[in-house]
């Protein structure tokens, strides 16, 4: 790590009061040119103890830049991971308030509900397949506190890989016969199919990112938990959502979710 514990405390403040107001700020690699991708973890884990200690617990994470020209767009060769809190989990076909975001865009995924732990490393993919229960087609929010989604891998792991909110759709008892990167998804926007991509997209499939993140986590001393649920990363592009819009998201096989924003 670069950057001293109190530039961490720092930056952590300023993307704390960011997402209060909903008023973006400007890169924090601008402002710490120093810091590297371990810093940008440890100002994740302060605002993570910020949001437990205020009453909200962890019931999920997330996975993000599993696509490739995400990835090349970065200049990166591998994901990140965020946290999803409790009042980050819409309901769906409910209504978000779009003023309580920066600038957020809607991407389609899979969800993984665990019965059992999984914890790194060596974790694989058949070891992610018999700790899941249930899977479900979901839309993620995803949200950048950092102005103009300018950023670079360092700011977006700092900024909780740039969550905002989660709808979950029905969960699907899993079995083999679900072959998750063969299905498709496709986002829409007030009706319109905007993209539609395969779960390949993923990493090649939706679990092996699982694993990827199960395995990843161990280098911090944790798991991902029975009962909480994995986001394993988006088959197709991001697209803006703006108020009065009404996003979809719908998988093969496991059915349809939305969400307005008003």
């Amino acid at each position: 790590m670069m950057l001293s514990r109190s530039e961490i405390e720092d930056a952590a403040g300023i993307l704390a009061v960011a997402a209060e107001q909903a008023r973006p700020t400007d890169q924090l690699t601008g402002r710490y040119p120093g810091m590297d991708v371990g810093d940008a973890y440890a100002i994740q884990k302060v605002n993570l103890a910020r949001h437990l200690g205020a009453g909200r617990c962890v019931v999920g994470h997330k996975i993000g830049l599993t696509s490739e020209p995400m990835q090349t767009l970065l200049g990166v060769d591998e994901p990140d991971f965020g946290y999803i809190l409790d009042d980050m989990v819409l309901a769906n076909d409910s209504t978000a308030q779009w003023a309580r975001f920066c600038a957020p865009r809607v991407e389609p995924e899979v969800a993984f509900l665990l019965r059992a732990p999984l914890r790194g490393p060596n974790v694989t993919v058949h070891d992610v397949r018999a700790a899941t229960s249930a899977v479900a087609v979901a839309l993620e929010i995803v949200d950048s506190r950092i102005r103009d989604w300018k950023l670079t891998l360092r700011d977006t792991v700092a900024d909780n890989a740039s969550s905002g909110a989660v709808v979950v759709g029905e969960w699907v008892p899993y079995s083999e016969h679900l072959d998750l990167a063969a299905s498709r998804a496709s986002l829409r926007l007030n009706g319109h199919e905007v993209d539609t991509g395969l779960g390949s997209a993923v990493l090649g499939d939706p679990a092996t990112a699982v694993a990827w993140l199960a395995n990843s986590l161990s280098e911090f001393g944790t798991e991902l938990a029975a009962g909480q649920f994995v986001m394993s990363g988006s088959f197709t592009t991001a697209a803006f959502v703006r108020s009065g819009d009404i996003a979809s998201a719908a998988i093969s096989g496991l059915g349809v979710v939305s969400v307005r924003f008003a």
